[in-house]
């Protein structure tokens, strides 16, 4: 069915067959969901259409809110060029719903030049792929691209390793991310060390930390105050750091195949063993170049040759052996099970059943431990996102991002925290830690004649803060005490005051022996990759929330060597 309106019933038409908008001989570009609004009003022209109705109709069986549906219909406007004010197509009754006022005429006849579009179009030559750019963080710079102008910003995440300009050869690659910009400004960005970002020493490669420093400055360059997070695989549990980290920065978290730890312990049952690392770290050595990980990543597509070469392409482009080989190993370290409980907003974990990288049932651990997360298992085997049935991915991915609400600043973040005690002449404490807070980016909570409390966004910043500290307390003749923990903080206006972390890094300095930086195991589980090494504390005690501690690396004359 053909329905045509406006200017005398022939300026635009809509196919519901093809789900596709002409205006004249132009398309107008829409995105799936505005467009299925726009066919209900239309086939309900004349009435006034509830909102829960339309609701119901557009996003059946899934929850979300009008804020939804208002973008959807702001964005039907823009493309017919209405205007809410003085409407020729969409009247809004206030409180009630919406009304489509203008003449609409069906016709029967389809023009062939409108047909169904097939599930995976191939990439047209036409289409430009976006344009590389570059934002510095720290001393590197990171490359990045935006494509789409959708009401919401998303940061997509790839796992392991990535290549900007040549993701979009692959053409189920290029739709997938083209797909996100439709109802999107979708971010795109190279981790350092990979892609066409900045190549680092191996020593040198991101550590959780510094990837939530090269997030935020790509969302700085683009202007992006707020963002929903996509992280795919080893990308889901920087995007929770971050959404934990920065709730501020974060308007929704989605975890596409992920996981909370990548190695198998009795509370992680279903990560591979430290054999099996071992096994794929020699299969990277020898066969970087191939196609390595294909019979896992992307079982349905193993046997395709076109696909075969690009994926050997695509990781011998994104890094080179030694780097792989070190982001795997560095990934082996992570766990956030401890960050997961700590995120704070709107969550969806999406799953395939038959994922042979990471199994569902990480999946599942995952959105069991971050409140009111929503969990979907969907069919498949591939692990790749874009590989497959795209649209069982994308559909709630969409319906999700786009239905967020924006929420009131957060009263609580995830942070780490920093506690020293003092004993002895503590001339100059004072000067002293304003001097390394300013250096390693720390935000005073408390400090007195004998002790401060500092927060940070990263915990091997605070690590090395606590270190400096120590030190210079004890080239003064004090006695210094010093613990970390990451947990949750209260804040006001965006800082840190109070809260567990604080009084849990208290309690940790309490036990710390003379010059010595104690830490707990939250601490620990974050800085993989950041050049810390810690030793097990030999003193058994309870603490809070099973608490494990290990030193760091202490001061010189502690007699301690790690």
């Amino acid at each position: 069915m053909e329905y045509r309106f406006g200017e005398s019933t022939g300026e635009f038409v809509l196919d519901s067959v093809s789900r596709r908008l002409w205006r004249g001989d132009s398309e107008v570009l829409v995105t799936p969901k505005a467009l299925e609004v726009l066919l209900y009003l239309v086939e309900h022209a004349g009435e006034v259409v509830e909102r829960d109705a339309l609701l119901e109709a557009v996003w059946r069986n899934t929850f979300v809110d009008d804020h939804a549906l208002s973008v959807q219909v702001a964005e039907v406007r823009k493309a017919l060029d209405d205007r809410s004010g003085t409407p020729r197509f969409i009247e809004t009754r206030h409180r009630r719903g919406y009304r489509f006022v203008a003449e609409v005429t069906r016709h029967q006849t389809v023009s062939p030049m409108r047909i169904e579009v097939p599930d995976l179009p191939p990439v047209e030559a036409s289409l430009p792929v976006p344009e590389t750019r570059y934002a510095r963080s720290g001393d590197v710079d990171i490359a990045y691209q935006v494509i789409g102008d959708g009401p919401v910003d998303l940061v997509f995440v790839m796992g392991w390793v990535s290549h900007l300009e040549y993701s979009w050869k692959e053409p189920s690659f290029s739709r997938f991310l083209r797909r996100l910009a439709s109802f999107s400004r979708l971010i795109l960005f190279d981790k350092r060390g990979t892609g066409l970002s900045d190549r680092v020493p191996i020593a040198l490669l991101p550590s959780l930390e510094l990837r939530m420093d090269d997030v935020r400055a790509v969302m700085d360059a683009v202007g992006s105050q707020r963002a929903a997070i996509c992280g795919v695989s080893e990308g889901g549990p920087l995007a929770a750091l971050f959404a934990a980290t920065y709730p501020e920065k974060t308007l929704a978290l989605v975890m596409i195949g992920t996981y909370a730890k990548r190695i198998r312990d009795d509370g992680y049952p279903w990560g591979p063993t430290l054999e099996e690392r071992e096994a794929f770290f020699e299969e990277i050595h020898g066969r970087w170049g191939g196609p390595v990980g294909i019979e896992s990543r992307a079982p349905s597509m193993a046997g395709d040759a076109k696909f075969r070469d690009w994926w050997a392409t695509y990781l011998r482009m994104g890094a080179s052996p030694g780097a792989a080989i070190a982001l795997t190993k560095m990934n082996a370290e992570i766990d956030v099970r401890q960050v997961l409980g700590s995120v704070r907003v709107p969550t969806l974990v999406l799953h395939r059943k038959g994922d042979q990288c990471l199994t569902v049932e990480e999946g599942r651990f995952v959105a069991n431990l971050i409140p009111g997360a929503r969990f979907l298992e969907l069919p498949g085997c591939d692990h790749l996102p874009f590989v497959g049935d795209q649209d069982e991915i994308l559909d709630p991915i969409e319906d999700f991002v786009t239905g967020m609400r924006y929420a009131n600043e957060p009263e609580r973040v995830l942070s780490t925290v920093l506690a020293m005690e003092c004993d002895g002449p503590v001339e100059g404490l004072r000067e002293q830690v304003v001097r390394e807070l300013e250096w390693y980016r720390g935000n005073l909570v408390a400090l007195s004649n004998n002790g401060a409390q500092v927060s940070f966004d990263g915990p091997a910043r605070a690590v090395r803060c606590a270190i400096a500290l120590a030190r210079a307390a004890g080239r003064t003749g004090a006695i210094a005490r010093v613990g970390v923990h990451t947990g949750e903080c209260d804040t006001l206006d965006g800082k840190v005051q109070g809260g567990p972390a604080v009084e849990m890094a208290k309690q940790i300095a309490a036990f710390a022996p003379a010059h010595q930086v104690l830490v707990s195991n939250s601490v620990r589980d974050l800085v993989a990759g950041a050049g810390l090494q810690l030793v097990d504390y030999p003193q058994q005690m309870v603490l809070p929330d099973g608490a494990k501690l290990f030193f760091s690396t202490p001061h010189p004359n502690s007699g301690i060597i790690s």
